[in-house]
């Protein structure tokens, strides 16, 4: 349901996405996801550049990522070989083989 032409509180006001591209956006190229990493490493964010690459080799979207407990990738001291996280939009598990 739009905004009636009548309206004078509509004249004048612009779209909100005027001069925006709307739609899917395009996939990072190898090149930006490169940059991304060795930005993360220059600045010493090790916490961020382990979920930017979960990100990135489990194909997974941010919404999975915040969900992700420790308990997920550890079990005692030791780093899971394999881990499972189910994904929120599709419903269907990711595995994937987290670094060591």
């Amino acid at each position: 349901m739009g905004y009636s032409r009548f309206d004078p509180a509509t004249h004048g006001r612009a779209p909100w996405n005027i001069g925006k591209t709307v739609g899917t956006k395009r996939p990072l190229t190898q090149k930006q996801i490169w940059a991304i990493r060795f930005f993360l490493d220059r600045e010493g964010r090790l916490r961020d550049r382990a979920l930017f690459d979960l990100a990135i080799d489990g194909k997974l979207r941010g919404c999975d990522l915040v969900k992700i407990k420790i308990g997920d990738l550890v079990a005692g001291p030791e780093i899971r070989t394999r881990a499972i996280v189910v994904q929120q939009k599709t419903g269907r598990p990711v595995q994937f083989e987290p670094y060591k």
